[in-house]
């Protein structure tokens, strides 16, 4: 199998694990990045476009292939602007997929949270529980959703919080059983995994995969 995928996101924790894969694996020939600056990696199945995600539509004929990853996202810190963060979350993520309606690209995995709910009262979880429903109006023919919780790997940043939080789930995950077990932490790698594994199913249709889940597919 020959295949070209696109990916964004990828120097973010998840994006630049996924890179790797998409980057090794025998079933892609060609790996799209749409990056706001040039990566600093080099392989000769990789091309890299330097875009305005504001102005996504004029690069509309590069974004083509069997798979569209997007694992965009930003946190509160990096963006006070709740306007700024939406078109992050939000508004990119949908445009990226109406895209790929267009050009009639079979696979669309979103990477979203768990916890996900337009109806919530968080800004966070409703934003990104918006995104998840507005793409699945788009009518990919596969779109998979994963719903990651707390993200553990090597961040390039320093995010006090979150190292915090990390070393209280390593004392936590043991204890979540049950319903509670799709709160446990989870490795970046693992969901980077599950995504190039679902990639390669043929099956059509709408998949959220909640962070147990996501491990079970890795």
């Amino acid at each position: 199998m020959a295949n070209k995928a696109v990916i964004t996101g990828a120097s973010g924790l998840i994006g630049s694990e996924l890179l790797q894969l998409l980057l090794q694996s025998q079933q892609y020939n060609e790996v799209l990045a749409l990056v706001r600056r040039e990566l600093p990696v080099n392989h000769k199945r990789l091309v890299q476009l330097v875009v305005n995600f504001d102005q996504l539509e004029q690069h509309q004929a590069a974004i083509n292939g069997h798979a569209v990853f997007c694992c965009l996202g930003s946190t509160r810190s990096k963006t006070p602007d709740l306007s700024v963060y939406r078109k992050i979350d939000h508004d990119y993520p949908v445009k990226l997929a109406q895209i790929a309606r267009q050009n009639k690209i079979p696979h669309y995995h979103l990477v979203s949270a768990i916890g996900a709910d337009s109806k919530s009262g968080n800004f966070y979880t409703k934003l990104k529980g918006q995104t998840e429903d507005d793409i699945q109006q788009v009518c990919i023919p596969s779109l998979h959703i994963y719903q990651p919780s707390l993200l553990t790997g090597n961040r390039k940043e320093f995010r006090l919080g979150e190292k915090i939080a990390t070393v209280v789930m390593k004392v936590i995950d043991p204890l979540l059983f049950g319903s509670l077990q799709k709160y446990k932490s989870i490795p970046a790698s693992t969901v980077a995994q599950a995504m190039y594994r679902q990639s390669l199913n043929k099956e059509e249709g709408v998949f959220i995969h909640p962070s147990n889940h996501i491990k079970q597919l890795a």
